[in-house]
């Protein structure tokens, strides 16, 4: 069955565009994946079939991504060096490459998911090394040390950025006093832009890619600020000082997830009892301003998904605890909080929503519904060590959930 996965996702890949990128939460790293024909209730006490099972990927927090037929994934596996594996659809390791020094100072497991576009990878270390990587061979064909050279600087928990792929240009947030984002070409590895600096540490969020009006602008996130960045120029558009919310002594700064885009909306949200937030951007992208804040949505890491006007995520109670809450997109109005479990990561596929709570593996297969939260099926991922903070991906009707340096994939097809 895993041959002919392959060998279907093989010739699909034949027929797409040679830009297909693959990345970090899916498409436009929304969390939520173009799949259709997927199981809408999983068997109660195992969930559904594994199809693969893959030990020894290493220790890491970061997600894996499917493409050209071979799963990618980084991991730790000496404590003191991050590592790209590839692997192929039988479980088969076909290579693996140290890529960088890991971050020694706290929570040391692998971060960085790599981004995939025409055979090459890009992944950062957990210090800011940043690398072009052959998909095939596994071999670096370039690596900058991005933050040391660029005057970087690393907010308190390591760099868990996965490299944003725009146009020629493969970009990377330093922070720092020098400089914000610098934009590299991706095949040389040439410098090609750098943005100002605003100050301030870099943060655990990813950058996104939206276009307003034929416009494309790169949104990032510092400790401090969300920054609009013009793509082909890496000059500063608009920033809106985010610490102005940050008002409790923990979490000052962790700003963590990807932000949301739909129709010149922009949508922002972190942990430690820091408001979501919505923002409207002018018509010509110079500008934006709040339209609303919520102060229910407080996502910890575990990302966020749009689903039919509707925002759903965790919510924050502590480090260690959450609920789940569903809000209004247009409003800010909160539909519900719900506890379930505990908080952990979310993304959706064929109109579901995919839970993996954090303390102890658990996985829930969700209706989305403003009225409560819905859980159709749930199973317990009971393998691997540590927390439970990879997000889960689907690709081409499979379910892959990493714990440590534990990878599971499940079959999640419908029966035609």
């Amino acid at each position: 069955m895993r041959t002919l996965i392959a060998i279907l996702f093989f010739v699909c890949s034949l027929g797409v565009s040679a830009q297909k990128i693959v990345e970090f939460r899916g498409e436009n790293r929304s969390g939520c994946y173009n799949e259709k024909n997927l199981l809408k209730e999983w068997p109660e006490k195992n969930g559904p079939k594994v199809i693969l099972r893959i030990e020894g990927i290493g220790k890491g927090y970061s997600q894996c991504i499917l493409a050209e037929s071979k799963i990618f994934v980084t991991g730790i596996k000496d404590d003191t060096t991050d590592v790209l594996s590839a692997f192929d659809l039988d479980g088969k390791l076909l290579w693996d490459v140290p890529y960088g020094r890991s971050w020694t100072g706290s929570y040391i497991d692998s971060r960085s998911t790599p981004t995939y576009q025409d055979g090459r990878l890009y992944v950062a270390s957990g210090t800011g090394q940043l690398n072009c990587i052959d998909a095939n061979s596994g071999n670096i064909l370039w690596q900058v040390d991005a933050v040391e050279k660029y005057g970087g600087s690393i907010h308190t928990h390591g760099d868990a950025e996965a490299p944003l792929i725009v146009s020629d240009l493969v970009v990377f947030t330093t922070g720092g006093e020098k400089y914000t984002m610098v934009a590299f070409n991706k095949i040389s590895g040439e410098t090609v832009w750098k943005a100002r600096s605003l100050g301030g540490n870099k943060s655990y969020a990813s950058p996104t890619l939206i276009e307003q009006n034929g416009h494309q602008i790169i949104l990032t996130q510092t400790a401090e600020n969300l920054i609009g960045i013009d793509a082909k120029t890496g000059e500063l558009l608009w920033n809106h000082n985010l610490m102005q919310y940050h008002l409790h002594s923990q979490g000052k700064g962790g700003n963590t997830n990807p932000p949301l885009y739909q129709n010149g909306e922009i949508f922002v949200s972190s942990g430690y009892e820091h408001p979501a937030l919505l923002f409207s951007l002018s018509p010509d992208g110079s500008s934006v301003s709040l339209k609303w804040k919520n102060d229910i949505l407080d996502t910890h890491h575990g990302g966020d998904v749009l689903v039919d006007g509707n925002i759903y995520g965790a919510t924050w109670t502590n480090n260690s605890n959450g609920k789940w809450a569903c809000i209004n997109w247009n409003t800010g109005e909160t539909k519900w909080e719900q506890e379930w479990e505990n908080k952990g990561s979310i993304i959706a596929a064929d109109n579901m929503l995919y839970l993996y709570e954090e303390k102890r593996g658990n996985i829930a297969l969700v209706a989305p519904s403003t009225d409560s939260l819905k859980i159709v099926s749930s199973f317990k991922f009971d393998e691997g060590a540590g927390p439970h903070w990879a997000h889960p991906a689907v690709y081409d009707g499979m379910l892959f959930v990493r714990h440590g340096d534990v990878l599971k994939v499940f079959d999640i097809k419908a029966d035609n």
